[in-house]
């Protein structure tokens, strides 16, 4: 709703630009696609490391603070 409110408030102001980023946003979104889905698997690659590494200490009764 913010975003709206932000693009409504660009339109009164200059609404040339406003309407070139109305346009260029879904390009942009494309562009940015694949940089979220490289995130999101070093990420899950990132987790699982971690499940590797804490692994021992779970077994072995480690603090509670890795059993969260």
């Amino acid at each position: 709703m913010m975003t709206f409110l932000l693009w409504l408030l660009l339109f009164v102001l200059c609404w040339p630009l406003a309407l070139l980023a109305l346009l260029l946003y879904p390009l942009v979104w494309l562009l940015l696609l694949p940089f979220r889905i490289l995130g999101i698997a070093v990420d899950g690659v990132l987790g699982l490391l971690r499940a590797i590494f804490t692994l021992p200490a779970r077994l072995l009764g480690g603090p509670r603070a890795l059993r969260g």
